[in-house]
């Protein structure tokens, strides 16, 4: 019998931290997904952006501000890493000016991956790359449930006469039937029309603004959110960082004031223990803008670190993939 191989980041009691090329939590780099249960995926493609753009650099940022990240998970009382054979598997190869061909390198990799029942976490980019992300989890699972938290709805129908782009991706994937339930976390700020209120009671989505979290709690809010979506089904979670307030999380293209502390953002993804999570993306790190000591691309390294436990925590308690 061929012994399953046991991968595990960098001892940081043999090799200091600051040593070694970056990779996320110190994994290895590796593309053989033998035995391999989750990869960190980078995609560095920010052109679907309409404002401020640096997306593109959110993957490596986030994979030098992981270096902190150990075993041991003590608010979830689960390590990951020995529950899951976890690697870095690099940077989808994007077309820089393409979406169309960007989508179709995202698909020609996540399609192994996926094929496989490995659990992607996927790290953007802009929020545009999550429609072909979609796609390629609905060959594989069907109409998907998502939960997506962001500061903006990204349900519009086109920019300058685009129909792809970081704020249309959900109207593009609720289009292309690729969704079943979903629900949407964070909103805030102001919108185009009135009318944008009303899209998402028009579609069945269950909404949940940042007055729902700061009134009631995350708890509450989330209790509503996740009330939502049937506990046995695959769910995708969708992660733009401006959800989190800029005080915690300035570096992103279209910041937008009150929103989620960098805790309360913790406590979102640890609310998800129990839901049969089967992917998660973090998008919209623009890294030229941040604080001095990279406070969003170290926030981020750690949401998905809560997810990958959320992952390990579930595959225990029998709501793996």
């Amino acid at each position: 019998m061929i012994q399953r191989r046991n991968i595990q980041p960098l001892d940081a009691l043999v090799s200091p931290r600051f040593t070694q090329i970056s990779t996320y939590a110190r994994l290895p780099y590796d593309r053989d997904l033998h035995d391999i249960d989750v990869v960190f995926i980078g995609i560095p493609f920010d052109d679907g952006t309409t404002f401020r753009s640096g997306a593109r650099m959110g993957p490596q940022a986030v994979r030098e501000n992981s270096r902190l990240l150990r075993p041991y998970n003590m608010f979830l009382d689960v390590s990951p890493f020995d529950v899951f054979n976890v690697v870095d598997y690099g940077d989808v190869d994007v077309i820089p000016g393409s979406f169309a061909d960007t989508a179709g390198a995202i698909a020609a990799t996540l399609q192994p991956i996926l094929a496989q029942g490995t659990l992607p976490l996927i790290c953007g980019g802009d929020h545009s790359i999550t429609l072909p992300v979609l796609r390629e989890f609905h060959r594989v699972y069907g109409p998907m449930n998502l939960i997506h938290f962001d500061s903006h709805f990204d349900f519009w129908d086109a920019y300058w006469g685009q129909k792809y782009t970081h704020g249309t991706w959900l109207r593009r994937s609720l289009e292309e039937g690729l969704l079943h339930h979903v629900a949407q976390a964070g909103i805030r700020g102001p919108q185009f029309s009135r009318d944008d209120l009303a899209f998402p009671g028009r579609h069945g989505i269950v909404l949940q603004t940042i007055k729902d979290f700061h009134e009631k709690g995350v708890a509450e809010a989330m209790r509503v959110v996740l009330d939502a979506l049937p506990t046995d089904e695959p769910l995708y979670v969708s992660w733009d960082i401006d959800v989190v307030d800029p005080a915690y999380a300035m570096a992103t293209g279209t910041p937008e004031v009150g929103g989620l502390t960098s805790w309360e953002a913790l406590q979102c993804i640890r609310a998800l223990v129990g839901k049969r999570l089967v992917g998660l993306d973090i998008v919209e790190v623009s890294p030229p803008y941040d604080a001095p000591g990279a406070t969003t691309a170290l926030l981020t390294a750690n949401l998905f670190y809560e997810g990958l436990s959320v992952m390990a925590k579930n595959h225990h308690q029998g709501h793996g993939s």
